[in-house]
């Protein structure tokens, strides 16, 4: 049976405006980077976003190495959109990006306009798509000039291929840089995505005066810190988890005994607030206003459903957010942090 959307799927979602765009994001947007690539059933990929746009959900945001293995992920989604989704396209935002590792050679990674302008065309390909909402540069280059990762955003974008430009894991001076480059070709930088969690709060620093003072859009990415803001690992490790899967980025070594501290105690006031450690923790990245979207990334139809409920209840006390304050220390779980250290 052909898919038919909910005519009543705009009636639950917040949507906020993005930097000083004309273009609003849900407050949570979907993120496909794990569980949606090459060894998981179309059927399920299906009511994950099937069910997401019925409730809302606009915004889907890929890589081009999102699998595994690479590329799967785009691919999968272009059976999905070609058939199912296609008369829908005008109502998504749909993102991609590139920069990291994607094929062998000096050629498949970084920020050269040989690799950036080629995943661009293959993610496009991939999801049988004719143009991108938003096309990234995933991470900072420090052996190529900016100039010329604008080079080819700009060759995207004046081309038609994308309609915004966006970049991610960049320091507040590089988004600086890139932004007035941009600009002087005649390009908005549209968006900033950067990880952003209670136990990893790096952009609060400079980055967030930056997104403001340029008056940008931010999607905040991993904001359950991998899985961590979660009951999984309140008190081991689970089989089924991603510090359990050898092919995840969340190391084992990241839930410290400190860590583990933290989450225990910002679960007692989740518990006292009326929701799960997930849920308080998707509302509490939502509380900063600065931040447009929050975008997470789930394995089951259950996981989106609780995730979307933290909708439900995204205003803390003063009280609530002192204690927040005192308990959510910086958990030195940043893998991104190499691209904006510089």
């Amino acid at each position: 049976m052909k898919y038919q959307a909910n005519n009543k799927r705009y009636s639950e979602m917040t949507y906020r405006t993005c930097g000083d765009s004309g273009v609003k994001l849900p407050l949570i947007s979907l993120g496909l980077w794990h569980n949606f690539g090459g060894d998981v059933p179309i059927s399920k990929i299906k009511k994950i976003l099937f069910y997401a746009f019925d409730k809302g959900i606009t915004h889907f945001d890929f890589a081009n190495n999102y699998g595994p293995p690479y590329g799967s992920t785009e691919s999968n989604f272009g059976k999905i959109i070609s058939k199912d989704l296609k008369k829908y396209r005008d109502e998504l935002i749909i993102s991609s990006k590139a920069g990291y590792d994607m094929w062998d050679g000096p050629y498949g990674e970084w920020g050269s306009k040989k690799h950036i302008i080629a995943s661009c065309d293959q993610s496009l390909k991939r999801m049988k798509l004719d143009y991108l909402d938003i096309f990234y540069s995933h991470r900072f280059d420090p052996n190529t000039p900016l100039e010329e990762t604008v080079d080819a955003l700009e060759s995207i974008y004046k081309s038609g291929k994308a309609l915004y430009i966006g970049i991610s894991s960049y320091s507040s001076k590089k988004t600086n840089e890139i932004y007035k480059i941009l600009k002087s070709r005649n390009i908005k930088l549209f968006i900033h995505q950067p990880s952003y969690s209670l136990i990893n709060r790096w952009i609060e620093k400079d980055l967030t005066k930056t997104i403001k003072k340029l008056k940008i859009g931010c999607i905040a990415f991993s904001p359950l810190a991998q899985g961590m803001l979660s009951d999984k690992y309140l008190h081991r490790i689970p089989n089924n988890s991603r510090a359990s899967d050898k092919t995840s980025y969340l190391d084992k070594s990241l839930i410290t005994k400190k860590n583990i501290k933290i989450v225990l105690e910002l679960n007692r006031l989740a518990k006292k607030r009326g929701q799960s450690l997930s849920q308080m923790a998707i509302s509490w990245v939502l509380s900063n206003k600065l931040v447009t979207s929050a975008l997470i990334g789930v394995r089951s139809l259950n996981q989106l459903k609780e995730n979307l409920d933290s909708l439900n209840k995204l205003k803390f006390t003063v009280s609530e957010m002192k204690t927040i304050n005192i308990a959510a220390k910086e958990g030195n779980i940043n893998i991104w942090k190499q691209s904006s250290s510089y």
